[in-house]
């Protein structure tokens, strides 16, 4: 049996990105099992063992410089247990709530005030940003959650490129679940630029 670990899967993913015309990647957020929660550990030499949530944020600048920014999250052997099904699920109600506000002329005030709520035990935890731009890199604009004060100036335009963000991970909890989806802001809403499905349970 082939031995995966964290890093040989980022490598992986890096080789492809590559030996596709892309560029480099920014981060290296591929982790798995216990590493994933809290959020924003960077991939090791653990091996990825059955049963084991998986997450990759890609961060990354692929064919002619644009970056493609977005989180999966899948489960090693592809069956979730019952609490994995439930952060999912969760995760993905945040994204479809906080995208189903955006629209030319939305504050960026007014998505911080009518942003999902996370359930207490999962905010200290949470994500840095609700939404934020993208382009050659993370751009503008960037929107905090409600906790740390939102985004008091400015409007959701035509033409922007934006990530909406979801990190549902316990204070002290085993393992979290992280998805992003990559969007453009168009005159009756949003178009959907990362295809690869979301999970149904």
């Amino acid at each position: 049996a082939v031995v995966s670990t964290q890093s040989t899967g980022w490598a992986h993913f890096h080789k492809v990105n590559i030996e596709n015309g892309g560029e480099w990647i920014e981060t290296r957020l591929l982790t798995s099992g216990v590493r994933t929660n809290p959020w924003m550990s960077e991939c090791s030499n653990k091996i990825i063992e059955p049963g084991d949530i998986v997450a990759i944020d890609t961060d990354m600048a692929g064919p002619y410089g644009y970056t493609a920014d977005i989180s999966r999250t899948f489960v090693e052997g592809h069956v979730f247990s019952s609490d994995q099904k439930r952060l999912y699920k969760l995760a993905v109600s945040q994204i479809e709530h906080n995208a189903s506000l955006i629209m030319p002329g939305l504050s960026f005030k007014e998505l911080t005030e009518q942003s999902f709520q996370l359930p207490c035990e999962f905010i200290k935890n949470r994500y840095c940003c609700v939404i934020h731009g993208i382009g050659l890199a993370d751009e503008y604009p960037y929107v905090p959650y409600r906790e740390d004060g939102g985004m008091l100036e400015g409007v959701f335009e035509e033409n922007m490129v934006i990530c909406v963000e979801s990190y549902v991970g316990e204070e002290n909890g085993k393992e979290g679940v992280k998805l992003e989806q990559m969007y453009v802001v168009r005159s009756d809403g949003l178009e959907l630029l990362s295809h690869y499905p979301l999970e149904q349970f």
